[in-house]
């Protein structure tokens, strides 16, 4: 099965429209990531089949969750899922931080070889970092557990904002650390993948919980 046919059939699973252009630059990001990858070993998924798998169709899962307005994506290594965010939602503002330069120099050349307008690149620690408005979700794939995701990027989100954190299993444990009710714990289905994934939802408003 082609690359382009097992994405295709990914989506179709997950009930996504997507323009051909959109899946073409999605197609494109992959081979500039497998190049990169050769050289700088931004990710441990070599195996092309594997890529469209664990990291399109995983960053795509979330895609129907994703709130309008600014989005962050926290330790986004090769720009996962925010750049694969930004590809499928034009109108929403991405964007991405790693405090790997390696990284952060392969989300920029994604973001002028794809010509990606609606994301920003940021290279540095995300608790040092100071956007000039805040925004509206903070998102993270296995960046770290929930306690210090929260503790990290308070300061980056709005008042009426969300957490959306992307986990493997039900993080029972990780939520009872934090204090904190979570709006939603969606279960998310990837297409191809036989393994637990979620979606955590946690609101701001309930921040006084977790001093």
């Amino acid at each position: 099965m082609s690359l382009q046919l097992k994405l295709e059939t990914g989506l179709q699973a997950l009930d996504i429209q997507l323009p051909a252009e959109a899946v073409k630059k999605l197609l494109d990001y992959l081979v500039l990531l497998q190049k990169w990858n050769k050289v700088h070993n931004l990710t441990a998924v070599r195996d092309p089949d594997e890529m469209v798998t664990l990291h399109l169709l995983d960053s795509l899962s979330v895609l129907q969750h994703i709130p309008p307005g600014r989005l962050l994506d926290v330790g986004s290594g090769a720009g996962l899922p925010g750049i694969v965010l930004a590809i499928c939602l034009p109108d929403l503002q991405v964007t991405t931080i790693d405090a790997v330069q390696k990284k952060a120099s392969f989300m920029r050349q994604a973001k002028a070889e794809l010509q990606i307008g609606n994301l920003q690149v940021v290279s540095g620690r995300v608790e040092q970092f100071k956007p000039e408005s805040p925004f509206n979700a903070v998102i993270s794939r296995a960046f770290s557990e929930l306690a210090l995701f929260i503790k990290l990027t308070r300061h980056l989100i709005a008042e009426d904002g969300c957490w959306l954190a992307m986990k493997g299993i039900n993080p029972v444990e990780e939520l009872a650390a934090v204090n904190l009710q979570p709006s939603r714990i969606e279960p998310l289905h990837v297409p191809g993948l036989d393994a637990q994934r979620h979606l955590v939802f946690l609101p701001v408003n309930q921040n006084e919980l977790i001093q």
